[in-house]
């Protein structure tokens, strides 16, 4: 390792900076309008993810010979994006990410027959919906320590075991269920419909807008080409694991420089006792502390992005990165609330809602894989 090995560049490339003007119009205008009426419906209003596909974030990195864009993979370009939409909303950003994870996911542990298999319907111009199951509804609930169990039988295998918190659960046309076979972890490609397949709508404190479900496997059998990864090259649970951390802190990234954006306006133009509330050292202290903390957790997610970017290890990088983000978008989200008071409490202001969303940091493990 060379004695530079450590640094980073934040220097954006200029297609960065272009793309980044259009993921911060894009959530403007799309995710922030409707932000709080997706919320309240439970459900992102019809035709919006027909809308991402302009983005072209899930055909970009899929081989030409699949007829993707075969554009090379860049961590640190989708964080930024996943950054981006998660200022507009972090619960619509999930959803709009969700099936590039899984064509992620692909194209890290798929042969090229595999990823002509299951990348092939992505060359489209509709959003076409595609989710990782990963976690287990359980309290103890250890990543690679999974309970689902994949069982080979012939040329096919059977799963058994429930998943939960998977996104787009409902809707995805392929489910990629990571699973324990004789105590190692694999991944499994689901398609809807699938026998012994069933699927429940979860409902959580935060994330209203992109669909949550249960999926239960019963006996659910694939046939062997839908096992990603060979004994000569298993699946990479931990790239998996580490890929999507840095994409949900990115996107905790977007949703507490919201938050900080929406209290600096709030508590100048606030008035109390004949002054803005921001002029009382309490209030303005609170403030700077989320900028403080918004920077910090910037430079971990960046470091750990950068580092997979030049084909480092990451691992290290990206666990803190979670850790470190998992308690201070909490922080962030609580000291929000905390400084609208009482208007913090109602639903008229979008804090509460960032502070539901932000809560899903510490808990929600394999989505948005960069």
């Amino acid at each position: 390792m060379s004695e530079h090995a450590e640094l980073f560049d934040l220097t954006l490339t200029e297609e960065q900076r272009i793309t980044r003007e259009t993921m911060r119009k894009f959530a403007e205008i799309q995710l922030r309008a409707i932000s709080r009426a997706a919320d309240e419906a439970g459900a992102a209003p019809e035709g919006f993810y027909k809308k991402t596909t302009e983005l072209g974030l899930s055909l970009i990195p899929i081989p030409e010979v699949v007829g993707g864009a075969g554009m090379p993979r860049s961590p640190v370009s989708n964080m930024l994006n996943a950054e981006d939409l998660g200022k507009g909303d972090m619960s619509l950003a999930l959803g709009a990410v969700t099936p590039l994870a899984f064509i992620n996911a692909v194209i890290d542990n798929g042969t090229p027959a595999q990823q002509e298999a299951f990348l092939s319907p992505f060359i489209s111009d509709d959003f076409v919906p595609a989710t990782i199951a990963l976690m287990e509804p359980r309290a103890s609930f250890e990543p690679t320590d999974l309970h689902t169990t994949a069982k080979k039988e012939g040329q096919t295998y059977v799963l058994n075991g429930v998943k939960t918190m998977v996104l787009l659960g409902d809707v995805a046309q392929q489910i990629l269920v990571i699973a324990n076979e004789n105590g190692v972890p694999g991944a499994y490609v689901v398609p809807a419909g699938a026998q012994g397949l069933s699927i429940e709508k979860e409902k959580f404190m935060g994330l209203h807008a992109v669909n949550t479900s249960k999926v239960t496997l019963d006996n659910v059998t694939v046939n062997a080409i839908n096992k990603l990864g060979t004994d000569d090259k298993p699946f990479q649970l931990q790239r998996l694991l580490d890929l999507s951390r840095i994409g949900l802190c990115a996107m905790s990234l977007g949703c507490a420089e919201a938050m900080l954006e929406y209290v600096t306006a709030y508590v100048n133009e606030r008035v109390a006792f004949g002054e803005p509330i921001s002029h009382r050292q309490s209030v303005a202290f609170m403030v700077a502390n989320i900028a403080i903390e918004l920077e910090a957790m910037r430079m971990m997610v960046y470091r750990a992005a950068a580092r997979a970017e030049r084909g480092l290890d990451f691992h290290r990088e990206a666990y803190l990165a979670q850790v470190f983000c998992a308690e201070k978008t909490m922080e962030i989200g609580n000291n929000g609330v905390q400084l609208l008071g009482g208007h913090g409490f109602i639903r008229e202001h979008m804090v509460e809602l960032w502070y539901r969303n932000l809560r899903a940091v510490g808990i929600l493990e394999g989505a948005a894989c960069v």
